[in-house]
């Protein structure tokens, strides 16, 4: 079982284990370690987000992986598959990314992309967990420190910034984007960065929201954790705009507003997605990938087009490891990470998943209200419940009653899903039924459940 990693890297508080100066040395020690016994010359492309801590962990992981040998290059401030597609376009041997994603700015995170600009998989992560524990043990706290301390601020290239965002612009230029006017919230973020370029050269008409990054403002009150937020301001324009953004700390992921402020989130997005790759022929096998947290609605609506969903874990690498098993081109969350496999990317990117969307807004002549208008929404609650530690719940007996009770009820008129996050110390309980009363008292229930067995 994996100590380290979660379901999107190894996260944490920074400054605290595992991402104290000692751990992360480690960390990048054993990366390098494994990348030299692959290959001769190994190189890693490094990008981080806004965060405060970013400097001094890309600092302290450039250290750790240049003692065993390993050149290393930094692309700044830049999205998570921004350095997913420089990995895989340069030829790097793996890419990192400092970023906790949609954490507060106290977090931060380390994910490990390979040569081939994919995600490690489980196993992997497994076995590199091993090496990082090996590299502790043989590193004196002392000697660390000052590996630390002499190291400088990598400089980051804004040329390799550019590239990329010429690529996304590159991805939808068969399609006229110019007559778009749009809001977009980059959460004080890596988005800051790239998505005013994007929009500039595709010619789109933007403005922004949350664009002053302090290296403690990430994420806060803005950004995909708040939707709402963008799609008030879309509301209050009356008619200014045809669609907001809302980008998350590390912008692999999107949500979106209509024109009339409505939120549209990753359920809608599958399903104009879908929809217009099966017109298209791009639609591999007419089969969409989400995850147990997807909405029955999308599912329902998806059927009345002839088009299969395959359900997968929360987390968008394990989307893409049953879409890579099935063959499917489109996969995605209802959170707003969306995969796109019918061109070259190998990850969620919430500034593709934008320009996708408006492609099919020009390629349809609808609005992205009209493009989802019979979307039945079936109601959903998500209550999330700070735990102590992560027992399984077949271990907490008053946790399995109360959902035992709840599945029985809802029998195929609703869906219960209890989980842990896979990045921070949550239970997560969401229940979705035709009836919202019936919602409300189960989710309640097991909530309370949880709460009182092993609730802060």
């Amino acid at each position: 079982m994996r100590q380290l990693f979660g379901t999107d890297g190894i996260r944490g508080v920074a400054g605290k284990y595992p991402l104290d100066q000692q751990t992360v040395l480690a960390i990048g020690g054993a990366l390098g370690q494994r990348l030299v016994a692959r290959e001769s010359s190994p190189r890693v492309v490094l990008g981080q987000d806004t965060r405060e801590s970013g400097a001094w962990i890309s600092s302290a992981l450039a250290a750790g992986l240049e003692s065993a040998n390993v050149a290393v290059v930094s692309a700044g401030v830049i999205t998570t598959p921004g350095i997913a597609y420089l990995t895989r376009t340069h030829r790097f041997s793996a890419g990192v990314v400092i970023s906790a994603s949609h954490n507060p700015w106290q977090d931060n995170g380390i994910k490990v992309f390979g040569a081939d600009g994919y995600k490690l998989s489980d196993e992997l992560e497994h076995q590199i967990e091993n090496d990082i524990f090996a590299h502790l043990e043989q590193l004196a706290e002392a000697a660390s420190h000052n590996v630390v301390s002499n190291s400088e601020v990598l400089p980051g290239d804004a040329a390799l910034q550019e590239e990329y965002a010429r690529w996304l612009a590159d991805s939808v230029a068969d399609v006229e984007l110019g007559r778009f006017r749009v809001l977009a919230d980059c959460a004080n973020g890596a988005a800051t960065n790239i998505a005013p370029l994007v929009f500039e050269d595709c010619g789109i008409k933007a403005d922004y929201l949350h664009v002053e990054p302090t290296g403690r403002n990430i994420n806060a009150g803005c950004g995909a954790l708040y939707p709402e937020h963008v799609a008030q301001a879309i509301a209050a324009a009356d008619g200014k705009y045809d669609l907001g953004i809302t980008f998350d700390g590390d912008a692999d992921r999107a949500l979106f507003a209509d024109a009339s402020g409505r939120v549209v989130n990753g359920d809608a997005v599958l399903l104009l997605g879908a929809r217009d790759m099966k017109a298209h022929g791009t639609l591999a096998g007419d089969t969409v990938v989400a995850t147990t947290m997807s909405n029955m609605g999308l599912e329902a609506a998806l059927r009345r087009d002839g088009i299969a969903m395959l359900r997968a874990p929360v987390g968008d690498k394990y989307v893409l490891e049953q879409m890579l098993k099935t063959g499917a081109t489109l996969g995605g969350e209802q959170s707003g990470h969306i995969l796109f496999r019918d061109g070259d990317a190998t990850t969620g990117d919430g500034i593709l998943t934008a320009l996708r969307v408006l492609s099919v807004m020009v390629r349809s002549g609808q609005s992205l209200a009209e493009l989802v208008a019979d979307l039945k929404v079936y109601p959903q609650e998500i209550k999330n419940i700070h735990v102590r530690e992560k027992k399984p719940f077949e271990q907490l007996p008053s946790v399995m009653k109360a959902i035992c009770e709840a599945e029985q009820d809802l029998k195929d008129k609703g869906r219960v899903v209890v989980r842990y996050s896979g990045t921070e110390k949550l239970a997560r309980v969401m229940i979705e039924a035709e009836s919202e009363q019936a919602m409300r008292r189960h989710t309640d229930a097991i909530a309370k459940a949880v709460q009182q067995a092993i609730g802060v």
